[in-house]
């Protein structure tokens, strides 16, 4: 193929991204409204137990979720659904990241509590599939992706707001190779995706009397999307005089991060998909690993509650191993996302409405509002439980043959302390 013939290839391909761009950005502009998970009976919570050591952790996450959720089960107000066919071997057995039987099940869902999946990167033994966790944000349209990161004897109390759906990761798979020495992907930002993400970061600081805001980008380098984020960020900021904004590079955050001095005075901090994927594994390092951190993937229809780590196969492999893991870090950022779905459908409080739904009277901000608010729950499970040494899984006297048959002894649940109203199980 000669240069002339891969440049009017690729036009053919770019002209077809864009098509579909342009219909997103249409669909995104109409809008619908928020889901009133108040009014719904029953709520179904659907659960994807994943792969690697992703069904162990999993498993102990859907075990805290039906004893804070005991009394809304035995009522019917709430349902559990397992949702299987997302293992990476069913994945490849119908060549899709997100199977259609799997996407239609999800989407009967209101909540879905997720297991680590594993992704197939180029040279694995797997084929180079896309990330079926991108494919999921982008189907259900879960378009806030926000991490709580919280070490109080550090002063640290961040909380991430990271667009979901565009970025580099919504075409992570359409890239293509021009050429044999030509290699092409794509970055997409667009102004009604970069808006709602950020309304909703100063929806949550205003919510919750938090006053600063701050965006992370590279719009000195990247200047077309990161340029219309960063330009879009200042435009929204202008309607929330109450809430000082700040932007920063990407590279500079990273390193203010770490830096002792500087690191307390973030508190709210919005950013495109790659750097927020990037720089909330590096703040949940500060807080005992990203195994100890939870994720709410958020839309106006679904929510999607998850760990930020991996499948780790290999330790999967490995049963003692990967039941060690569940119980030591695992277990803390699943927990915590049980959690986050106890407290997306049925605040403490009695508040009479679902947080996820619009506020009355304000713009939504989804999970975000009210006290107790998801995220908050989320971070006081994954600080109580990070590094427990009595942990929620305790070990039988078998745990060292668990490979051989024997299995490892749950551990009784407690109620909270102060009675039914408290936001998380504490764990003996």
């Amino acid at each position: 193929m000669n240069h002339s013939e891969a440049i009017e290839k690729a036009k053919d391909h770019f002209a077809q991204l864009l098509e579909a761009q342009l219909l997103r950005v249409d669909q995104i502009k109409a809008g619908e409204d928020w889901a009133d998970y108040s009014s719904l009976k029953p709520i179904i919570i659907g659960v994807v137990g994943g792969d690697g050591i992703g069904p162990y952790i999993t498993e102990q996450a859907v075990r805290v979720l039906k004893y804070v959720l005991a009394e809304e089960i035995a009522s019917g107000k709430v349902q559990l659904r397992d949702i299987p066919g997302l293992d990476i071997e069913s994945r490849v057995k119908v060549m899709k990241a997100l199977p259609e039987n799997v996407l239609a099940a999800l989407k009967e869902c209101h909540v879905i509590l997720k297991g680590p999946l594993t992704t197939p990167k180029k040279g694995d033994k797997w084929p180079n599939l896309e990330s079926a966790n991108v494919s999921m944000r982008r189907e259900l349209d879960l378009f806030a992706n926000v991490r709580p990161v919280k070490v109080p004897d550090q002063g640290i109390d961040w909380i991430f707001f990271r667009e979901n759906t565009e970025g580099e990761y919504v075409l992570g798979s359409k890239g293509f190779n021009v050429t044999d020495d030509l290699a092409v992907d794509f970055k997409v930002i667009t102004t009604p995706g970069s808006e709602r993400i950020v309304r909703l970061a100063f929806e949550y600081a205003r919510n919750n009397g938090i006053k600063r805001v701050s965006a992370v980008t590279k719009a000195n380098v990247i200047k077309a999307t990161d340029g219309k984020f960063l330009e879009t960020a200042k435009r929204v900021a202008a309607e929330y005089p109450d809430i000082a904004f700040d932007d920063w590079f990407v590279d500079i955050m990273a390193a203010k991060l770490v830096d002792e001095k500087r690191r307390r005075d973030f508190k709210v901090i919005v950013l495109p998909n790659l750097y927020g994927d990037i720089l909330t594994d590096e703040a949940a390092e500060f807080q005992g690993g990203v195994g100890t951190a939870g994720s709410a993937n958020i839309g106006k229809r679904y929510a999607m509650f998850e760990a930020i780590h991996g499948s780790a196969p290999r330790r999967a492999g490995q049963r003692p191993g990967a039941w060690r893991r569940a119980r030591n870090h695992g277990q803390a950022s699943m927990t915590a996302a049980a959690v986050g779905v106890k407290a997306i459908a049925f605040p403490a409080g009695g508040a009479g409405r679902c947080t996820v739904a619009r506020n009355i009277g304000t713009p939504p901000a989804m999970a975000m509002a009210g006290d107790p608010s998801v995220m908050s729950a989320m971070a006081a499970m994954a600080s109580a439980t990070a590094g427990v040494p009595q942990p929620l899984l305790r070990p039988g006297a078998d745990e060292g043959r668990a490979d051989e048959g024997g299995a490892p002894e749950a551990a009784p649940l407690a109620r909270p302390a102060g009675g039914k109203g408290g936001q998380a199980a504490r764990l003996r």
